[in-house]
């Protein structure tokens, strides 16, 4: 028995240094998405250079993906109006990934055409949202989804697509959404052959342990092609839940600077959770991001400037960096 415990605490020890120097040597990506989900939720239009600028400054502080806007009608989303003019802009920042949302297949070629490099296609778990965000059943999405990705293989230049369950952890319209009926969409979403999966809180009302048994759920159906977490901050957990999806492997985030965001047809969504926030507890934690957090702080100064009237959020920028932050090696 003596000799059991001995070997268990011995194993625990190495399991517990290699995990610490696994989080050292491990990157993990941070999906910017304020200049398209923060700004699709803004009560004016930032103007399409200050976008520019802002991307730009974000970019040059090391993110290296940045969701740049989507391909919807201006006439429901008048913020995104200039999304063809800001990937063009975007495409001559150097080695920086340029996304987009796109509902539909003429988003998606229209995106092509503009030549980002990879798209998101949101699919909401829950009946009613997703017919009050695209006016379509979620099977009926699904199908679309598929139909965007026949389309973009037969292309002659690669484009990454991707696909989001919405309301994965909740849903202010439905309420509850079943495990089953997430493994349902995400299923088929896998077999419709997108490229990654991320699970996103639209509302913002999942928890810790819900982030946990789902990521576990969905990538023993659909293995890795689960890749993001995209979660927001209604009820104060989003960082919470994006340590809860670190332990349990992922390393991709959607984040938006100055924690901007939420569903127009989602009542009550609030904001992203806050990348300067993240980059500061992944960094803290020994996880490389690559992204300058002083830097990441100067860029909210083009935001503010593109749009004066929005509150911007975050601890980070309130509190100053702690002079115990050392970035990871």
């Amino acid at each position: 028995m003596k000799r059991f415990t001995k070997e268990r605490s011995q194993a625990c020890r190495a399991l517990r240094r290699n995990a610490k120097v696994s989080n050292m040597s491990e990157h993990v990506v941070v999906t910017e998405v304020g200049p398209r989900d923060g700004l699709q939720m803004a009560q004016s239009i930032m103007p399409t250079q200050a976008k520019i600028q802002w991307i730009t400054a974000m970019a040059g502080a090391g993110i290296s993906e940045i969701e740049v806007g989507s391909f919807v009608p201006a006439t429901v989303v008048p913020q995104m109006a200039d999304t063809a003019e800001i990937v063009a802009a975007s495409l001559t920042i150097p080695a920086m990934r340029v996304i987009a949302l796109v509902p539909n297949l003429k988003g998606a070629q229209r995106a092509y055409e503009s030549g980002a490099h990879a798209v998101v296609v949101p699919v909401s778990v829950s009946e009613a949202h997703s017919r009050a965000n695209i006016r379509k059943g979620s099977r009926e999405q699904v199908d679309e989804v598929r139909q965007i990705v026949d389309w973009v293989r037969k292309q002659g230049r690669p484009m990454k697509v991707d696909a989001g369950c919405a309301t994965a952890f909740g849903c202010s319209i439905d309420g509850n959404i079943p495990e089953s009926r997430v493994l349902e969409i995400a299923t088929a979403l896998a077999e419709a052959g997108v490229d990654g999966i991320a699970l996103a809180d639209t509302v913002g009302y999942g928890n810790p342990a819900q982030v946990r048994s789902l990521v576990r759920a969905v990538r023993s159906a659909v293995g890795a092609k689960l890749e993001r977490l995209h979660l927001h901050d209604t009820m104060g957990l989003g960082i919470a839940n994006a340590l809860a999806g670190l332990d349990e492997g992922i390393r991709c985030f959607d984040s938006a600077l100055g924690g901007l965001g939420g569903c127009p047809f989602a009542p009550g969504a609030s904001g992203n959770i806050v990348t300067e926030d993240l980059v500061f507890m992944l960094e803290s934690m020994g996880f490389r991001t690559g992204i300058d957090l002083d830097r990441l702080l100067e860029a909210r100064a083009y935001l503010r400037r593109g749009i004066p009237d929005e509150a911007l959020l975050g601890n980070v920028a309130l509190a100053g960096i702690p002079n115990t932050y050392r970035r990871a090696a």
